[in-house]
């Protein structure tokens, strides 16, 4: 595993200034052991791991021992306000470190409760983590992964929820029990073959001995194109090696579809999910342009008609918790979920808080925050 980063000798360039310059006084007129409460104003799903790795790493390198009280474990339901846990240490060496240490773990507790809900909500359907396209770096990268691996697993627990069985890239694949990430190929393979039967022909060629997944959306044929290709494939098909992945834009409809279609193949496939209220993100998911539950049922018609009923359904586009949940709804048929969008949608929400509320043993905390203290 790499090093955690950043080092203790560049910590001081990336903390906030008045935390170095609350360093230097206290140095300066004496260093007392403080005790931090950390917590979040929002439930989470428990995902510490990266950032106490961080601070024991950057502690031993400065030649201390932080007494750390965790009072949850990892991937376990933390209500809002509630102290995740408390730190002692020196407050010369505790202040600097604060800032980074809070970075690493705010952002990665709301992604593994995304990644919770989504896994628990559509239990029967396998997820794939492709959220490292949408992250500020490989660190961001690296914490996103190791989130959704922590909600997965919770969502396991709690509901024999399949979860998330791999990612996108091989740097984090790790954290899913894999060896590599997973993938087969994107949109620019269809332009560049002209076809997407061409693309599933030239996949096959050069990767001839693995499991395929063909995008069928480039051309805006959906239905013709899975079939297409499932012809052309028929042992594929047959041995359960064959997936087409729906990744259609919100700016049309799948192959076929319309909004009275769309009400036809929900009436027909899981009525109840249209007949109560619904706002107008809800609907969009149902009987809307894009991936919606409505065109999933349609192309999931359209295999078993044809008689491919053991290809599989790869569905993308925006698989946030919401849409997860009013899927869930209508029973779309979705064998695996390919989505980054796990990752928080509200930034402001991810900020972790550690206030003091202990100096040299003598409980002391800001008004307003007694409910840190320990009791």
């Amino acid at each position: 595993m790499a090093t955690p980063w950043p080092p203790a000798g560049v910590v001081g360039q990336w903390t906030d200034v008045y935390f170095k310059r609350t360093r230097t006084i206290v140095e300066r007129h004496g260093d007392v052991p403080v005790t931090y409460a950390v917590f979040m104003r929002r439930p989470v799903v428990f995902a510490p791991r990266l950032a106490l790795d961080w601070l024991r790493s950057v502690a031993a390198e400065r030649g201390f021992t932080p007494e750390i009280e965790v009072r949850f474990h990892e991937g376990q339901w933390v209500g809002a306000g509630e102290p995740m846990m408390w730190i002692t240490g020196p407050f010369s060496q505790l202040a600097e470190l604060e800032t980074l240490f809070l970075m690493k773990l705010g952002p990665a507790c709301v992604a593994a409760h995304n990644a919770f809900v989504m896994s628990a909500g559509l239990p029967k359907s396998a997820f794939l983590a492709m959220d490292a396209r949408h992250c500020a770096g490989t660190e961001m990268a690296d914490l996103m992964a190791y989130a959704a691996s922590v909600g997965s697993e919770r969502a396991k627990r709690k509901t024999g929820a399949i979860g998330f069985i791999g990612n996108a890239t091989d740097a984090t694949a790790h954290y899913f029990g894999q060896s590599q990430g997973f993938g087969t190929m994107p949109h620019a393979l269809i332009g560049y073959a002209g076809s997407t039967v061409k693309a599933a022909e030239l996949y096959n060629e050069t990767f001839p001995n693995e499991a395929m997944t063909v995008l069928v959306d480039y051309f805006g044929r959906e239905v013709s194109d899975t079939l297409a290709v499932c012809r052309r494939f028929p042992e594929l098909a047959a041995a359960g090696k064959l997936s087409v992945r729906l990744d259609t834009p919100g700016g049309r409809f799948i192959e076929g579809l319309d909004p009275p279609q769309s009400y036809a193949v929900l009436e027909r496939r899981a009525p109840d999910s249209i007949r109560g209220y619904r706002d107008e993100t809800e609907l969009r998911y149902l009987i809307g342009a894009g991936v919606s539950a409505a065109g999933l049922h349609w192309v999931r018609e359209h295999l078993d008609e044809a008689g491919f009923h053991t290809v599989k359904i790869v569905a993308s586009s925006g698989f946030s918790p919401a849409k997860c949940r009013v899927m869930a709804d209508a029973q779309a048929p979705i064998d695996v979920v390919g989505t980054g969008s796990f990752l928080p949608e509200h930034w402001g929400e991810t900020y972790a808080t550690a206030d003091i509320v202990a100096y040299d043993g003598v409980a002391r905390v800001k008004m307003g925050r007694e409910f840190l203290l320990k009791r």
